[in-house]
């Protein structure tokens, strides 16, 4: 009993916290704030219900709305084909658990999070310029950096007034008052209320609508946008995971459990999937509101479903209220949502950590800023991965020397060479193997020791088929050291039955003794 009432309150202070930054999130993608309210009650309730991380509090973030008023700027007055989007990366999700992708993002390199964290943090901080200032806002980073002087001519100074205190809110707020009443609400409540007594002529939020939103039918597309809204759809769908699994983590530190990930991306996929039949903005695993909600006493899924119920019913009472709030205050906070997303744990040692990371950290962070998010964690894996195999590459040894006595037979033969191989053999180092082959000479018999090798791929075996037709045409006869393992999954794809016609050993001393006997007998 205790357990359920510390879920019910832990859910109702969670929804006070969700409350302004629903409306910012859905007032920046360009959806409107009841679109964002709608995304953090559909998705907070049904994420939570069918989740695999009991205490994770779900609803829109920083980094999908970008994507979400990237795909709106696409697709300007087409709510259908957006919410295709949404749909389509609601499904991609659902998949993406079903599978079981949720267990590969831990592979992701720290850096290219780094980088693609803190790129997100500045494009909000970027895209909230036009808004703090009075200023219509633009979708467009670039055009929005390129036209700063224009739009600080156009400045409202009542605007800039809330915006900036508003921030001083955010910032300055004690963190004893602001546990007990979050900044954010603070800051929307009395700055709106300030604005309304002192009777400033600015842009608020506008009319929402009471009552539940309205059907829509999120299949209904044209056929010839479907390569730009897959696209859009597999950009929401991959963040979306990646968001919520990471937030999955800090919930389990925080609370010393073990969140299930294939539960959580069915549960995060219904959520958005249901969002878009209603035009609500998509989202995901929200780190701040889901430590809130765990500091707040909950421990089962029932906080997660509270606060969206809460949400639901303060839309349903308090939406005429929510229409005053002026758009320069909402741009306050989402000013302070950017600094938080930076990635201060990585800047604090971006002196310390080596070239390669820093170079992967600063090539996502760019692309993620001026180019695209998805190409930005594309780029940065590959990167990454290339420089693993480079690092992999060159712990592998490869050491030639001329075979001597084995066993009883007290000879030393100068026509056999020995390369033994250690580490792994792949296509990263297959071409290493060659070349150090080309450079034996004055032998008739090479024995390649693969017994230590780890890691065997099917570059480094049709290499190693390669060698032995090449060495065969010059006369020099291969002999292979592998271990059982490797030995079986050779003969498994030698459909020339090249290997087959070789002699493969399991030990380094039966394939010398069989050079030298055979040299005594042939010699």
């Amino acid at each position: 009993m205790n357990k359920i009432k510390n879920d019910i309150f832990a859910g109702i202070t969670v929804a006070v916290v969700a409350l302004p930054l629903a409306l910012a999130f859905g007032v920046a993608s360009g959806a409107g704030a009841i679109a964002g309210l709608y995304g953090a009650i559909i998705l907070g309730f049904f994420a939570a219900f069918f989740g695999g991380t009991p205490t994770q509090i779900s609803g829109p973030t920083g980094p999908m709305t970008v994507i979400v008023a990237a795909t709106i700027a696409t697709f300007p007055n087409d709510i259908s084909t957006v919410m295709t989007v949404v749909f389509l990366a609601g499904l991609m999700q659902i998949s993406f658990g079903i599978i079981g992708i949720g267990k590969w993002v831990k592979y992701i390199p720290y850096p290219v999070i780094s980088g693609f964290m803190c790129g997100i943090g500045v494009i909000i901080i970027i895209l909230q310029i036009n808004p703090f200032v009075g200023v219509e806002s633009y979708s467009s980073i670039i055009y929005t950096v390129t036209h700063l002087l224009e739009t600080f001519e156009k400045a409202n100074i009542q605007a800039i007034i809330l915006a900036t205190i508003t921030l001083l809110i955010m910032f300055f707020t004690p963190k004893k008052i602001s546990n007990i009443i979050p900044s954010a609400l603070i800051a929307l409540v009395f700055v709106t209320l300030f604005s309304i007594f002192m009777d400033f002529e600015i842009t608020t939020i506008g009319e929402i609508p009471m009552g539940f939103p309205n059907f829509v039918l999120p299949i209904s597309f044209d056929i010839l946008k479907l390569s730009t809204i897959l696209t859009f759809a597999i950009t929401l769908a991959l963040l979306g995971s990646i968001d919520s699994l990471l937030t999955s983590v800090v919930a389990d530190s925080k609370t010393k459990t073990k969140h299930d990930s294939k539960k959580e991306l069915i549960g995060q996929g219904i959520g958005n999937t249901i969002c878009s039949f209603f035009g609500a903005i998509p989202g995901a695993g929200a780190t701040m509101r889901t430590v809130v909600n765990i500091n707040s006493g909950a421990t089962t899924k029932l906080s997660g479903m509270v606060h969206s119920i809460t949400l639901l019913l303060i839309v349903l009472i308090l939406a005429p209220l929510a229409s005053e709030i002026p758009l320069a205050v909402l741009s306050g906070i989402l000013i302070k949502v950017g600094f938080d997303i930076l990635d201060y744990k990585f800047l604090k040692v971006i002196n310390k950590v080596s070239r390669q990371d820093l170079i992967i950290m600063i090539t996502v962070f760019l692309l993620t800023v001026f180019v695209d998010l998805i190409m930005a964690v594309g780029v940065g894996i590959t990167i990454s991965s290339i420089i693993a195999v480079y690092q992999v590459s060159k712990n592998t040894q490869m050491k030639t020397s001329r075979s001597r006595v084995s066993f009883d037979i007290d000879i030393e033969n100068h026509e056999i060479e020995i390369l033994k191989v250690n580490g792994s053999l792949f296509f990263g180092t297959a071409s290493a193997l060659e070349l150090r082959l080309e450079k034996i000479k004055d032998s008739k018999k090479i024995i390649i020791d693969c017994k230590n090798v780890s890691f065997l791929d099917i570059s480094a075996i049709f290499t190693l088929e390669e060698i032995i037709e090449k060495f065969k045409s010059k006369d020099l006869e291969i002999i292979l050291v592998l271990n059982y393992r490797h030995k079986k999954k050779i003969l498994s794809v030698d459909t020339a039955n090249l290997f087959k016609k070789i002699r493969i050993y399991h030990n380094l001393d039966d394939a010398i003794n069989y050079t030298q006997k055979y040299e005594l007998i042939h010699g």
